[in-house]
């Protein structure tokens, strides 16, 4: 989707007809592009040919594929330019605690090399908890984290202005269950690396 939606971006490029680019994403999947007015006139196309480029000065835009020419050079060089996609790392906590699991120790050695391989990278850390304990605990707990894995960071030399930090408590459980359940995988602090 990535490579899509850049290539989308394409709409205006300054030529004298615009065209847009559809590209499937990294992973293959295919997206679509719904075009509402050409010339001021409305329209209800819908590009959804992957691989394809459509000129979007006619009055029905039609996708045409791009053959074995490929890309134009201009295109390309966007792809190119585009920051690699977003990264995830979670890390666990023991109960009702601040303390990383000794599995997820191991994690943060690669979240820092993630981070540090990065050109403008930013560091969103999101804090959750079981249902364990009261609600508001439970979104003390999870700020709480969230602060510890942010402070971690910084020690490791990382601005803080590139990164911030949530806590959601027990509102976003990754495995469902009923109060006051004691589930290891909830307890947790999602990393994600722009």
């Amino acid at each position: 989707m990535r490579a899509g939606i850049a290539l989308a971006g394409l709409l205006l490029g300054g030529c004298a007809t615009s065209s847009l680019v559809l590209l499937p994403d990294d992973e293959g999947h295919q997206g679509s592009v719904a075009v509402l007015e050409v010339k001021g006139q409305p329209t209800d196309a819908v590009i959804a040919d992957g691989n394809s480029r459509t000129a979007l000065g006619n009055k029905s835009p039609t996708a045409k594929p791009l053959g074995n020419k490929g890309l134009k050079e201009q295109e390309a060089a966007l792809l190119t330019g585009l920051p690699p996609p977003a990264r995830s790392f979670t890390l666990y906590f023991e109960l009702g605690t601040v303390t990383l699991t000794p599995q997820s120790t191991t994690v943060l050695n690669a979240l820092r090399a993630e981070i540090a391989g990065r050109s403008g990278p930013e560091v969103e850390v999101i804090g959750h908890t079981d249902t364990v304990g009261s609600a508001d605990d439970n979104d003390i707990l999870s700020m709480r984290r969230a602060e510890e894995v942010l402070n971690w960071l910084a020690s490791q030399g990382f601005d803080r202005s590139i990164m911030s930090a949530v806590g959601r408590g027990e509102r976003e459980l990754k495995e469902p269950s009923v109060d006051n359940f004691d589930s290891p995988i909830n307890r947790r602090v999602e990393v994600i690396v722009r």
